[in-house]
């Protein structure tokens, strides 16, 4: 028979071995699921890795003791052929040059490639920061306004959709730089870098802009916006305290998403000849050159291209991580 002692004890343990329930915030749920995900940590890894290497490239350049704009091959003899390629082979690699160094001009190609990684990355994030603002603000107020304003935005975001992008950079930055820029002074850095990301910012804002707009459109008439207007909300307390806590799930996704293809385009500019131009380490303008050598030296494609579709794919698979980790009911 069990006596009234042990009973308590008994119900006493199995009390505490019972795990204690613990309420979590979205946010956290939404932490916990991307952690399980193996291919976003190790994504998002890499993405941080790209970041890191961006904003340390002066330090890593100074420790590995070269720089990206000093003409190597053409400085020192035995470097490069009569024909301007590197004499060692794949490229130049040794010890001293560990990606080799750039036919013709006999620059290093590691410390271009990391230069070129900082200058990529610094057009891209100060285009996706302004294109998520622009984007943000005219979807909602597109949304929410309806009527007239609506159409009328509505009919903004299919003609900037519509603009073949990269065919008007190309005509368009040539005339910026005649306008501002006098015929017999290059144009300065500065302005290249602020031109290019004008360019992308208002070319990209449309697709968020419409997504949002879709969004706000669909919850402007739910009950808790209605509940918000009844009790004499303003319009300003409503967008921020009502319609954005419900649309950051995808401004994140959208802006994850936003970045690789951004870096992608100012790669894509610099190939064509209205990126940053030849003074400045950039993927596009390795791109470029590597087209030009690549008959003789194949290696010097070889590291902005995996440099490149790593950092594209990284950031498309992190994206996809962060989209499934806020809506796990998404399957990929």
């Amino acid at each position: 028979m069990t006596t009234p002692t042990s009973t308590a004890t008994i119900d006493a343990t199995s009390v505490a071995e019972i795990p204690e329930a613990v309420g979590r915030s979205p946010g956290q749920l939404m932490w916990l699921r991307f952690r399980r995900d193996r291919t976003g940590i190790i994504s998002a890894v890499i993405v941080i890795f790209f970041f890191l290497v961006a904003i340390l490239a002066p330090v890593i350049s100074a420790l590995y003791g070269k720089d990206p704009y000093v003409l190597y091959g053409q400085d020192t003899p035995g470097l490069l052929n009569d024909y301007g390629y590197p004499v060692l082979p794949n490229g130049g690699i040794s010890s001293e040059y560990w990606f080799g160094i750039e036919p013709s001009l006999g620059r290093d190609v590691f410390t271009q490639l990391i230069y070129g990684i900082r200058t990529s990355l610094l057009i891209a994030v100060v285009a996706a920061v302004l294109t998520t603002i622009i984007g943000i603000v005219v979807g909602i107020v597109a949304g929410y306004a309806g009527g007239k304003t609506d159409y009328f935005v509505g009919r903004l975001i299919d003609l900037t959709l519509s603009f073949p992008q990269v065919i008007f950079i190309i005509a368009f930055t040539p005339v910026v730089d005649s306008l501002l820029v006098p015929s017999n002074e290059e144009t300065p850095v500065w302005l290249r870098a602020v031109t290019l990301t004008i360019m992308l910012t208002l070319f990209g804002w449309a697709g968020l802009a419409r997504l949002l707009r879709g969004q706000v459109l669909s919850m402007r008439e739910r009950e808790f916006v209605e509940a918000a207007k009844v009790t004499g909300a303003s319009p300003a307390r409503i967008v921020f305290k009502e319609l954005l806590p419900n649309l950051w799930t995808p401004i994140l996704i959208q802006s994850t998403l936003l970045l690789p293809a951004l870096v992608t385009s100012e790669a894509a500019l610099s190939f064509l000849g209205v990126g940053m131009g030849e003074q400045v380490p950039d993927w596009g303008r390795m791109f470029l050159r590597a087209t030009q050598v690549y008959q003789n030296d194949i290696t010097y494609l070889i590291f902005p291209g995996v440099a490149l579709l790593v950092f594209v794919i990284a950031f498309n698979l992190l994206g996809d991580s962060v989209r499934d980790a806020f809506d796990p009911k998404i399957k990929r």
